[in-house]
Order: structure tokens, then sequence, then C-alpha cells
């Protein structure tokens, strides 16, 4: 696997890497989970008071989150390691709260609740999991280290825009977690 697949997909949903996947979706601890999304263009509509950025972000940040709960899993049952089985843990549990907090945010503003993920964090997840030990310990390391160095810079941008209040609070709470994650990856490079 090139680590430049992994970083492609998480930088393509980046918005939420460290967001956390609700752990009661039912595709969450199911690694033959389909593709799916749940907004449709009635539903998209419904969020357009939201604003079309914060809508698309809070969109962005579930099914990113949906998909690293499935590459934490993955990194706890295929590491080689004890401190990258310890990281997919941290990804799952912190990216379960956080999505829990995306999805309710989500639906008090009308925007329409993804179930599933990116076809392409799905395509870079198959490519993932055909590996195991070390190369998997290496490659999982430097993709969350590039991910997360752009869900940083993501995350920061929408704490920083004209939002509604309640979406940029969200990245602003969310952010020292992202920088947590970001540090462990780096951790594991050594």
């Amino acid at each position: 696997m090139k680590s430049k697949v992994i970083p492609a997909l998480l930088l393509a949903g980046s918005v939420s890497l460290m967001v956390a996947a609700c752990s009661k979706n039912d595709n969450a601890g199911d690694t033959n989970a389909t593709v799916t999304d749940t907004a449709t263009p009635a539903a998209m509509a419904s969020a357009a008071p939201v604003g079309d950025h914060a809508s698309q972000f809070l969109t962005d940040v579930i099914q990113t989150n949906n998909a690293e709960i499935k590459f934490g899993q993955a990194a706890q049952a295929q590491g080689s390691t004890q401190a990258v089985r310890d990281f997919g843990k941290m990804l799952v549990d912190d990216h379960t709260k956080a999505n829990e907090q995306a999805t309710k945010l989500a639906s008090s503003m009308n925007v329409a609740v993804p179930s599933g993920v990116k076809p392409e964090d799905m395509s870079a997840f198959n490519m993932a999991t055909s590996m195991s030990g070390a190369g998997f310990d290496k490659d999982f390391a430097a993709d969350m280290v590039k991910g997360h160095q752009a869900a940083i810079a993501k995350f920061q941008q929408e704490a920083d825009s004209s939002d509604p209040a309640p979406v940029t609070d969200f990245a602003k709470q969310t952010l020292p977690t992202l920088k947590k994650h970001l540090e462990t990856a780096q951790s594991l490079q050594k």
C-alpha cells in the first residue's frame, strides 16, 4: 500500500478525522458495510438556511468519523505493536464521541446525517486492511500524521469562519483532540 492513498482519502474527508463516528451506527463494526449517504437533494435543500459551508463541514465530519472508526478498529485488529493497537482504540473512542456530537448538531440544524463513508475512504480502508504487521503499522502511522495535519487545518479554518456559532464552537472544541491524535501518530513514527 502506498502511503499516499490513505492521506488523500483522509484529506478529502479530513474535515472530521478526529470527530467520531457513532458507535451505535449499524455499520461501525461491519468491515463489509456498504457506502451509503442519506443526504437526499430534498434533505440538503432543507439544510440551506444553515449555509452551504457549515452543512458541508458537518456532512464531511460525520462521514470521515465513520471512516476513522473503521481505521481504528483495523489498527486494533491488525497492528503489530501495542502502541498501534492502543492508538486504534483512542481513535474509535474519540471519534465515536465526536461523531455523536456532530450528529446531534447536524440534526438540530436540519442537516442530513450520512450513515456511511465516502467511496474513496472505503477504497483506502480496503487497501489498508489488506496489510498486516509492521507494514500496516508504518503506513498507518504515516497516513494518520498526514490526515490529522489536514484535519487540524480544516477544523481551524472552520473555527475561524463566520458559520453559525454552534458549528464553529464544535470545531474549536474538537481541535485539542485532533492535536492529541497527531502527536500520538507522530510518536508511532519514531
